[in-house]
Order: structure tokens, then sequence, then C-alpha cells
């Protein structure tokens, strides 16, 4: 925000941040400033700091600093994808380092540790972060970074951010520093949990998700409050290149703008959604933070009422087999039955989408310990009817 507006409701936060008007004009939707070069006032003189796209842009920067305001961090880096701001993450480790990483990730980040980084000298110990002592068993002198996703994709397990940061505040590891704590914010967004404020040095989110909300670009943000790991973040951005395109920043941005109230509804209607799968007796497990009671209540319901505003959009479940029918067949069956549920990979827009982790977006861990399971379906609840979404679930259900 700047000196012409200060806010204290997150709701109003969300609309304004980075979306001043423009400082020329006055435009209440600022331009996007699509160019790769800018004249220089003299040799060595950019106009306004501005000299080269790679390296900086008008628009990612108000999409950098809107981030950032709200995560309550004091910097924001903006990649090309989610993809390129976890790799970038990943080279503050150095060869010989070692990062401890949550037992549930994305099957793309799963694939960076394992095929790019461990060949770089980079190792990745897998643990679960749920158990306090198993970090603190797992934490050594060579740990650079400790990385978990919370909620995990596609399990939907919680990890204890200030736990967390907690047992690692007195470990001294790489180069006797203190471990990192990074954490992947996606499946929440701002709006629901605060990494930062729980203790975590670096939040990012791939913005394709929730933030840009549409299904309709490629993007991934950046935030920490640490100087110095923003300065070589920033460094690593502009000497690797995988900067987004001042109109996929455009997009975020205006995705923002309705964060709040869309993470209302996607809260709202996956409640729903997990309270209809588990009332069916032809679904063996519901996953979903949201669920404090009853057969399938989430047994980290607790903590996602006290880390989380809400308990988000995402919910995975598992059919029972029926007949001669198995589980996975039934998975398959169902997947390719609704209507309103399109099938396809990503999450986080205002359309409903499901999938098949196993063989989708985690086919990278298939026999690894980070397996999922071959059953397993994800949903990404949209914010459509309530009741659409649940006919079209049933309607699947009954098919398979």
């Amino acid at each position: 925000m700047t000196d012409r507006m200060r806010v204290s409701a997150f709701d109003t936060l969300v609309v304004h941040a980075g979306a001043e008007p423009d400082e020329l004009t006055g435009a209440i939707s600022p331009p996007i400033y699509q160019t790769s070069t800018f004249e220089q006032e003299a040799v060595g003189r950019p106009r306004g700091g501005w000299e080269y796209a790679r390296t900086g842009n008008p628009t990612r920067s108000r999409l950098e600093r809107a981030v950032a305001s709200l995560e309550g961090g004091a910097y924001g880096i903006a990649f090309a994808s989610g993809a390129a701001a976890t790799a970038t993450i990943a080279e503050l480790a150095r060869p010989g380092d070692e990062i401890i990483v949550g037992d549930d990730v994305y099957g793309g980040t799963y694939r960076l540790f394992e095929r790019v980084l461990r060949d770089k000298g980079i190792d990745a110990r897998y643990v679960n972060l749920a158990d306090g002592e198993a970090l603190a068993s797992a934490l050594s002198g060579r740990t650079r970074l400790v990385w978990f996703e919370t909620p995990t994709n596609p399990l939907l397990k919680l990890v204890d951010i200030a736990a967390v940061a907690a047992a690692v505040a007195g470990h001294r590891g790489a180069d006797g520093a203190r471990p990192l704590v990074v954490v992947d914010s996606t499946f929440a967004s701002p709006v629901l949990q605060q990494p930062l404020a729980l203790g975590a040095d670096i939040v990012f989110h791939s913005a394709t998700k929730y933030l840009g909300g549409h299904s309709d670009t490629l993007n991934g943000v950046v935030v920490t409050n640490n100087a110095a790991v923003a300065e070589r973040l920033l460094f690593l951005q502009n000497a690797i290149g995988a900067v987004p395109g001042p109109f996929d920043c455009f997009l975020v941005l205006r995705g923002l703008r309705t964060l709040a109230i869309r993470m209302e509804r996607h809260c709202a209607n996956a409640l729903a959604v997990a309270s209809f799968l588990a009332a069916r007796d032809d679904v063996a497990e519901v996953r979903y933070p949201g669920l404090a009671s009853g057969a399938f209540a989430h047994p980290q319901a607790a903590l996602a009422a006290r880390q989380m505003s809400g308990a988000g959009g995402m919910v995975s479940f598992v059919p029972r087999g029926v007949g001669e029918r198995t589980a996975r067949e039934r998975a398959l069956r169902i997947c390719e039955a609704t209507r309103v549920f399109a099938l396809a990979e990503s999450l986080g827009a205002v359309e409903s989408l499901i999938e098949v982790p196993a063989v989708m977006t985690h086919a990278s861990v298939a026999g690894s310990p980070l397996e999922v399971p071959e059953a397993l379906i994800r949903l990404s609840v949209g914010i459509e009817s309530a009741a659409d979404l649940v006919a079209d679930l049933r309607a699947a259900l009954d098919r398979a």
C-alpha cells in the first residue's frame, strides 16, 4: 500500500494492494507495461530505475509488493511459474547441503529434489513434519532448509508452522546458520494463513492457483522479511531470468482483488462437498481439514482451526470398491463421469476440477515413499452452486 491509503481490514487490503491508481493518469485500472526495455535519461541513468524488463517491470513490481503486503512481508519476488519459484528458492542450498522436506509434496517439487538437486550434491530427506520429534532427530549440521506444504498436496495434512520454527530456532545447520523455514502456502492463500507471522522465513505460492484464480496464467511469488534472503533471490531472479511477463502479472493482480470473497465461497463449498462425501457408504476416506467430527474427522482439525482462518477449497477422497469394481476403477469412472467438475490438473480457480493424482499431478512420486494411494481423487472445489457440485458428484458416484 502507499501512504495514500492505510487500512486495517484484510478484505480491504486485498482489493487495493498493488492496485493503486496509476501515478501518471489516475487510471483506476493501472496500465500494463508491455515492454522489454526502457529509454534512459543518459548513459547509466535509467529513468525511475527502470532499464530492462527481466530486471524489473512496473507491472511486476506492483504484483510483488501486493503479495508481500498480503503476506505481511517486506519483500516480494515474482517468477514465471510456481515451479520457477520453487527452483529459485532451492538455489539457496549448496552442494553438500541437505533439505528436510515434508513427506507429502507436489509431484513436481519431488521431481526437482530427486532428479535435479540430488545430481548437484544437494540431498532431500523426507520427514513427517507433523511429528516434532521426527524433525528434531532429522536436523543435522548440513541442514540448509526445512521445506513443507501446509495443507499438503494431495493428502491435505497440516504442519504446525510455529512448532517447526521453534524446533529449528536453536539449531545450527549448514555453515553454522539456522536452517530457513520455507512454506508452500499455495493451498491456503494469504487469506487463510500467514506463515511469516508464525515464524517462517520464506512463504511462496504458485500464483497460477488461488491468487490468479481463473486458470488463465502461470505465475509464482515468493515473500520474505529476511533482507539477505531477498537480496539473493532478487539476484537469482535476474540472473536466471525465469520472470513472468507483464500481462501475466496483470492477470494475477486482477485476481487478487476478488481473492478474499472467492476464498469464502471456496471454503463453504468445500465443506458442503466434504460433508456430502462423508455421508456416503461407498466412500472409504475423506480428507478435509474442516471436518471436525464424525467418522472422517480430520486428525488435525484443531490445528486447522488455530493456524488457518478457513479450511480451504481442496478435498481429497477415496471411493470404496463396489461389486467387481475396485476402488481404483471407480475412481477413474468418477473422474470421467462428472460434468460440472472438469477433469483437469491444477487447482484454485473459480471452476471446479477433479483428478486422480497417482496418474496425473503426482505420477513422478510413483514407487517412492511419497507414493499416493492409487484410488485417491483430488477435488479443487470452485465457486459454483454447492447444490450443483454435490449433485454432480452424487451422479458420478452412483454411475461408478
